[in-house]
């Protein structure tokens, strides 16, 4: 999670195993062959079967918008253009199949200025290398169990960024109206 730890109790655990991913498109984006491979291991273990596989930014995008997968995983670091640079496409390109796609970045930079680059580019999920399969499980059970809210204002597109459950908050909202707008999330058919 961007900001914030994810939920990786015994439930998420739990409910990861009670899914059925079956019916889920998912895009893996990393230059490392290994590392696609083994993320494609663990998906495909927990139930995947329709993944989908790119090494850079390009292949990604056509990819993304011929497959219009259900959720990304993207490495930060790629040949070329970074992950970063995907996420931002995804969000903000009139030609994206879906900018509301739950976007979990993988990296192994996890100072929290990455943290917040990540955060500000749209990504749904930060995730921390090295994965395991419960990290990998976990984000993807937080993805499903815990969709988020998308925001737009004049310089952001992506998923709402704060990370409290709304009657945590004991302050003067500072939002102004209009200034942001609250985008649900379509229900998947």
């Amino acid at each position: 999670m961007v900001g914030a730890k994810a939920r990786t109790g015994p439930r998420q655990i739990r409910a990861a195993m009670t899914y059925r991913f079956d019916r889920l498109k998912i895009l893996v984006v990393d230059d490392n062959p290994h590392m696609r491979k083994l993320l494609a291991a663990i998906l495909q273990a927990a139930g995947v079967t329709q993944l989908f596989q790119a090494e850079s930014v390009a292949t990604a995008w056509a990819a993304f918008n011929e497959a219009n997968p259900d959720i990304v995983f993207v490495d930060w670091m790629l040949n070329g253009p970074s992950g970063l640079e995907l996420v931002r496409m995804i969000r903000t390109d009139a030609k994206s199949a879906n900018p509301l796609v739950p976007v979990i970045m993988l990296t192994g930079y996890t100072q929290i200025e990455h943290v917040i680059q990540a955060r500000d580019a749209g990504a749904t999920e930060f995730l921390a290398k090295p994965v395991s399969a419960k990290s990998i499980l976990a984000r993807l059970v937080a993805v499903i169990e815990y969709p988020r809210a998308f925001v737009r204002t004049k310089y952001y597109f992506g998923p709402c960024r704060r990370r409290h459950r709304p009657g945590d908050y004991r302050g003067q909202e500072r939002r102004s109206a209009g200034s942001e707008v609250a985008i649900d999330m379509p229900p998947k058919p």
